[in-house]
């Protein structure tokens, strides 16, 4: 089988998933990893037997390397996904696409002039639970789409993350951290976005780190922690979402529930690739829970970057793409401009609501 030689830059939290996960589809070599920080890279190169340890430069220089994996911190997103393309590799980077509409905008216009592929997470919306949704709702079964609800509530990272600050800086906040889960599963499940209106708000100005190793170290609070919004869809159907690190007391909302003229969905958090799903139908008394059609239920993160890697290898279209994410990007910032200037952001932007999961990728 034809491979595709990966490269992944930044080896923090999230690239243990990444570099486990990319070994187990046969179409993708993992072949060197890179970092600011060189003995983290030769740390996780050794825990996960991969090849080479380098500095970015080297990375991005090494001619056998066909994509890159971005997985520095969001400010970095847009510089190291240029770089990465000018060098002549695809790219697919941690969410969001990039901090600026501006820079994400770029990302999209190298890729375009070099003839190569982005694609970004989230990728959650390809596994079981959501890919389940999907289906449910391409087979009729509640109907009509009319709306949505979705809800991201929590205390903030400050309480288990060992280094949040940048949480709270610009281009961080709950709306850019975890805005992106939300806002692709809607899209995933209801289509593009038309226009928005949102209110936000820095609660706390400042926080105070209670995770090791930093605890007592205190955070100037640059960005909204509490955002909240109406969504309309190009469908017609009428969404809210909210997002915040401000409920010190946590929340008994669902994470998504999507409303039919046949019925109501509840669809599992985004930020999993697992279910459960339910399904109320008109005149039932309660939900019942749907077995979920496809695989993947696991933490799949890389499952995109599979997806994007068949099509550069075969063709055809990917899921993940940058047009998405672009589109996702827009909408988070829509949120921020609503509220700044007291009107609807009309979105500028569009993307097609991804296909299904291939039959391949939905083996169990």
């Amino acid at each position: 089988m034809k491979k595709l030689k990966i490269g992944i830059i930044g080896c923090g939290n999230i690239s243990s998933i990444y570099m486990e996960n990319c070994q187990k589809f046969p179409h993708l070599k993992l072949i060197a990893c890179a970092d600011i920080d060189i003995q983290r890279a030769e740390s996780q190169a050794e825990k996960f037997g991969i090849p080479k340890a380098c500095s970015v430069q080297e990375l991005l220089s090494d001619a056998d390397i066909d994509l890159v994996i971005n997985l520095t911190i969001p400010k970095a997103h847009a510089s190291v996904c240029i770089q990465a393309l000018e060098a002549g590799k695809h790219v697919y980077t941690e969410k969001p696409l990039a901090v600026t509409r501006e820079e994400g905008r770029q990302i999209l216009e190298t890729a375009k002039k070099r003839n190569l592929l982005v694609g970004s997470a989230p990728d959650t919306f390809l596994g079981a639970g959501i890919q389940t949704a999907i289906h449910l709702i391409e087979q009729d079964e509640i109907g009509e789409l009319v709306g949505a609800s979705a809800f991201m509530i929590c205390p903030g990272h400050e309480h288990w993350h060992p280094d949040p600050a940048f949480y709270y800086d610009i281009g961080g906040g709950p709306m850019f951290d975890m805005g992106p889960y939300y806002l692709t599963a809607l899209i995933a499940l209801l289509g593009p976005i038309k226009r928005i209106s949102g209110s936000t708000r820095i609660s706390y100005p400042e926080r105070t780190v209670l995770s090791t190793p930093k605890a007592g170290t205190k955070i100037q609070v640059l960005t909204p922690t509490h955002i909240s919004g109406v969504i309309d869809f190009e469908s017609g159907a009428i969404g809210n979402l909210t997002t915040s690190f401000d409920a010190f007391g946590g929340t008994s909302l669902p994470s998504i529930e999507i409303y039919g003229s046949k019925g109501t969905l509840l669809v599992p958090d985004p930020n999993t690739f697992d279910g459960p799903v339910k399904i109320r139908k008109r005149d039932e008394k309660e939900f019942k829970e749907v077995p979920l059609a496809y695989g993947h239920a696991q933490n799949s993160r890389g499952l995109g970057v599979a997806d994007m890697a068949r099509a550069i290898l075969e063709g055809g279209n990917y899921r993940a793409s940058g047009e998405l994410a672009y589109h996702v990007l827009e909408a988070m910032h829509g949120f921020h401009d609503s509220s700044d200037s007291g009107k609807h952001y009309i979105m500028e932007s569009t993307c097609n609501r991804p296909g299904s999961v291939p039959l391949e990728l939905q083996e169990k």
